[in-house]
């Protein structure tokens, strides 16, 4: 089993906030369950070399398989993903505001959206994904993206704004400053802010920064399972158990200890859910 978060080489960290290689090969006799992915602060797009199953269960959208790679806009709701007995995954996760400066449309078309990449990103989509399968290593995939991500970027002029030093402070220093000090840093009134918020992330601030705090304590108890839950919503800015457990059904649809009881693909392999 292999799965690790990369960090992308300086001349992309303005754009990309890491690299998410998941490559597991499963047991022919174990049932594989499937992965309650949740909510989390991440605009993204994932190649897959081998097939996934993508199921809505509350919206009843079912069996979505990628052709190449999805781009990924900010979700609020959950999703299960079905993985066979061989999982390979490249994650591109963008740092808040880069695929909208990449695709150039509002993300808020994306939320809650799985889109097929090569319909929006053209064919050089099924070359990069037919690379990756036959690539010799992790560090060749990422070499791959990399020189991919470099050439489409290289082609837009981004102009860096205030806003975009924002969104990086919310995601790595949540708790840190109300709606309104964001966006008196973005140098914008507060509607504005709220509207380009929407358009750059997909969402608004607030629920985003719901989303940013849940994340958080997901992993948290995924790292640390016998922690408590109550000093786990304490850490993670909550002002109770109750505050954590309701972010939990909004956003699950479980409490956070019916959720937490759910098997997982990678416990079949002796790893806890860390990602």
């Amino acid at each position: 089993m292999f799965l690790r978060e990369i960090k992308p080489g300086p001349c992309l960290s303005t754009f990309v906030r890491l690299y998410r290689i998941i490559d597991f090969e499963f047991p022919h006799t174990a049932p594989i369950p499937p992965k309650a992915y949740t909510p989390r602060p991440e605009q993204c797009i994932q190649f897959f070399p081998t097939p996934t199953q993508f199921d809505y269960p509350d919206s009843g959208v079912k069996n979505i398989i990628p052709k190449n790679a999805f781009l990924i806009g900010q979700h609020t709701v959950i999703n299960k993903r079905t993985v066979f007995q061989k999982f390979l995954s490249v994650q591109v996760v963008f740092q808040p505001g880069a695929l909208f400066h990449l695709l150039g449309i509002p993300l808020n078309e994306l939320t809650n959206q799985l889109i097929e990449a090569e319909d929006i990103m053209g064919s050089d989509i099924e070359r990069v994904n037919d690379e990756l399968y036959h690539a010799h290593s992790h560090l060749q995939m990422i070499l791959i993206i990399e020189q991919f991500l470099s050439a489409k970027f290289n082609q837009i002029k981004i102009h860096r704004r205030p806003i975009d030093h924002v969104f990086e402070h919310m995601l790595l220093h949540p708790g840190q400053g109300t709606i309104d000090w964001y966006a008196n840093h973005a140098c914008i009134c507060q509607r504005q802010f709220d509207r380009k918020f929407k358009a750059y992330v997909g969402i608004s601030p607030k629920a985003y920064y719901r989303i940013i705090r849940f994340d958080q304590a997901y992993r948290m108890k995924n790292y640390a399972p016998h922690q408590s839950w109550f000093n786990i919503a304490i850490s993670c800015g909550y002002q109770d158990y109750q505050h954590l457990s309701k972010d939990y059904q909004d956003f699950t649809g479980y409490t956070p200890v019916a959720f937490f009881a759910m098997d997982a693909p990678e416990r079949l392999l002796g790893s806890e859910e860390v990602y």
